[in-house]
C-alpha cells in the first residue's frame, strides 16, 4: 500500500516504513505527525474522492534534520562595479512513515 502526502507545496509517494527528507516542520524530534492524504493506493483499490479520504491519514515521525545542497548566486552589473555573491542552504526534517489508516 502506498499513499501520496502533499508537504511544503510538493507531493511525495510515501510507503510504511520510508524515509524521506521534506521541508522544515517546525516541531520536535520524536514527534509525531499526521498528513491528509491526496490519493492512497491499496492493490487494486484506489481512495481519491475527498468523502473517501475524509478518513484517511498518514502518520510519520521525526528522526532527524538535514540539510540541502549548497546553492550558490551571484549578481553582476558591468561598468558599475557592482558585485554580490550570496549563498543558501534548504533546511530538511528527516520523517519515518510509521503508518497508513484507510
Amino acid at each position: 500500500m502506498y499513499a501520496v502526502i502533499r508537504t511544503g507545496g510538493k507531493q511525495y509517494r510515501v510507503e510504511e516504513g520510508q524515509r524521506l527528507a521534506i521541508e522544515r516542520l517546525h516541531t520536535d524530534l520524536e514527534s509525531v505527525v499526521e498528513f491528509s492524504p491526496v490519493l492512497v493506493v491499496d492493490g487494486a483499490t484506489v481512495l481519491a474522492t475527498p468523502q473517501q479520504l475524509a478518513s484517511a491519514k498518514v502518520s510519520a515521525k521525526v528522526v532527524g534534520a538535514t540539510a540541502g545542497p549548497k546553492v550558490i548566486g551571484f549578481t553582476y552589473k558591468s561598468k558599475a562595479n557592482e558585485r554580490r555573491r550570496w549563498g543558501h542552504r534548504q533546511k530538511y526534517d528527516l520523517i519515518e512513515i510509521t503508518g497508513i489508516a484507510k
